[in-house]
């Protein structure tokens, strides 16, 4: 059973990686001209498709890695590498609002894309959801854990996307942009944590305290 501290260190993790209020200018920008029924039919899809997606990766993710051969560490290392330059994307590439809104205009189906995938069910939650659920192996609890509290997660974004209009008026874009950098920075943190004790894991490096 997982502690209250390892519970909460997996809440923000998954809070830092689906970021809800990133999502924000990304969800404003794409439902420009709707009315408030039409913007949260778009945030109730967008959160839904997410859902399912993320989940998929809980309960496949281990199935896929068995299938390969993969043994945990190194994919927790391949993962922590892969998470480490999603986060720099964030803290120095362009910002999550901007990068995502640029392209928001050529897709139709703005649910789907980009609100549901990539900004809520982004590359890095997709693996970061199979990092999580992948230190037990065969521990269905757990993944029904890290599910449910994904699900919280999604629905504090889901309150966030229908309070927009109030939300952005008080952040604008830069303050969102500026959210985003300093979840990059967290992002950064979980990404070194997860290398590190994959080498722990082998041997390469003697246990540390959490």
């Amino acid at each position: 059973m997982l502690s209250p501290a390892q519970l909460l260190q997996e809440f923000i993790t998954l809070w830092v990686v689906i970021d809800p209020i990133g999502t924000l200018p990304v969800f404003l920008a794409v439902t420009t001209g709707m009315n408030g029924t039409q913007r949260k039919a778009v945030a109730k899809r967008a959160i839904l498709v997410s859902f399912i997606v993320l989940a998929l990766f809980i309960a496949l993710g281990q199935i896929v890695l068995e299938a390969l051969g993969l043994a945990l560490p190194a994919f927790q290392i391949a993962g922590g590498i892969v998470l480490f330059f999603f986060a720099l994307t964030m803290i120095f590439g362009d910002s999550k609002p901007q990068a995502e809104i640029s392209g928001a205009d050529r897709v139709s189906h703005a649910s789907v894309f980009p609100v549901a995938i990539p900004s809520t069910a982004s590359p890095g939650a997709m693996l970061t959801v199979v990092i999580l659920t992948d230190n037990d192996r065969f521990s269905i609890a757990h993944q029904v854990i890290t599910a449910g509290m994904m699900a919280l997660v999604l629905a504090a974004t889901l309150a966030i996307l229908w309070l927009a209009i109030p939300l952005y008026r008080v952040l604008g874009t830069t303050g969102a942009s500026v959210i985003s950098r300093v979840m990059g920075m967290i992002l950064a943190a979980v990404a070194v944590d997860a290398v590190l004790r994959a080498f722990v894991a082998i041997g390469a490096l003697p246990p540390f305290a959490s």
